[in-house]
């Protein structure tokens, strides 16, 4: 039986940013045994910065907790914005030219994140990804403008909001068997390899019960 995967994210989130490389070992570990995808989850006004100082100070505080031996930069940020659409659908509109994994959108947060780009402009978030992805700039453009790739983000932002959770990143462990495990907010390994495992361990206990007795009497 497999797991399913699913990283709620802000491709302008440092604590998003800050949980890649948990992300990373993650599918590294557990390759051919889940499914992993990644949502977007637009964050709101609620949860941003509303000035240069403030959005420091988030960063330093998130940097000195994981140890960051750089400071992530606010270059980018105009601090006006209820919502920053750019770098979220131009990564979500990749997907439709084939481009599923992570470098589109690592490539837009590294980017903005540390090395202060303005990638919450369309044109500029459009030439980071497309040159990541090998892909014309004009045409991801305007597929990252239109309304699918809109609709499509904002469903997914309400999806991460039933799971009445506020938190980016936010991961949801899903198994065949119906057990559900969601970590808001976490961005450490450890945890999700806790959970990994264990509920690998109840699929096959549950496959190894169905081989012996097969399909539960009617």
């Amino acid at each position: 039986m497999r797991i399913t995967v699913t990283y709620y994210l802000d491709v302008i989130s440092s604590w998003c940013f800050w949980a890649e490389p948990a992300w990373a070992e993650l599918k590294k570990r557990y390759e051919g045994k889940a499914e992993f995808l990644w949502k977007i989850a637009l964050m709101d006004k609620s949860g941003l910065p509303t000035s240069r100082e403030q959005h420091e100070w988030f960063y330093r505080r998130s940097g000195t907790i994981m140890r960051s031996p750089s400071m992530l930069r606010s270059d980018w940020c105009d601090h006006k914005q209820s919502e920053y659409l750019a770098p979220n659908c131009v990564a979500e509109a990749a997907k439709d030219f084939g481009i599923t994994d992570d470098r589109v959108r690592l490539a837009l947060a590294y980017a903005g994140l540390r090395e202060g780009r303005h990638f919450e402009d369309w044109k500029i978030a459009a030439e980071i990804a497309a040159k990541a992805a090998n892909l014309d700039e004009n045409e991801l453009l305007e597929r990252a403008r239109s309304i699918v790739v809109e609709t499509r983000v904002r469903a997914d932002t309400a999806d991460f909001h039933l799971l009445q959770v506020t938190q980016r990143p936010t991961f949801v462990f899903d198994s065949e068997i119906g057990d559900r495990a969601v970590f808001s907010g976490f961005v450490r390994l450890d945890p999700f390899v806790a959970i990994m495992d264990s509920m690998l361990d109840d699929a096959a206990a549950y496959a190894a019960y169905k081989a012996h007795f097969g399909e539960p009497p009617a």
